[in-house]
């Protein structure tokens, strides 16, 4: 499973943003935040060195686009879910990112997530349907 590998949770929702602490924590991971926001989610993969992360394309005070930037260009397998389209930058720029639309299925992304970690070649998944 996880193996306790380090993951961010980015999700302003607290229903969901549990729901997603505890599928990873289940899965044998270990959380960083949940971050409500960009520049907490900013500050947490700067103190911290995350393996993976689950991404709200949209928080409380702006997208999530300089977050995923970041995680993607050190190499780190990161899942958007979104209720909204992806923001043009992010979709042009990394078009094999693994998105869900939400509702999501928590256990599902986490599954997901351990597939992405565990593939040979690379961090980035086809795009999926809603789970």
């Amino acid at each position: 499973m996880l193996n306790n590998a380090l993951v961010l949770v980015a999700e302003d929702e607290p229903f969901i943003a549990l729901d997603l602490a505890l599928a990873i924590e289940d899965a044998g991971g270990e959380v960083i935040g949940p971050a409500a926001s960009v520049e907490e989610a900013l500050a947490l993969i700067e103190a911290r060195t995350v393996v993976a992360a689950i991404l709200d394309v949209n928080l409380g005070d702006r997208n999530i686009l300089p977050v995923a930037e970041i995680l993607l260009s050190r190499g780190i397998p990161v899942i958007l879910q979104t209720g909204m389209e992806l923001p043009l930058g992010l979709a042009s720029r990394f078009p094999n990112l693994a998105v869900h639309i939400k509702p999501c299925i928590a256990a599902k992304l986490v599954s997901q997530l351990v597939t992405m970690l565990t593939r040979p070649s690379g961090p980035l998944a086809s795009p999926s349907s809603p789970g």
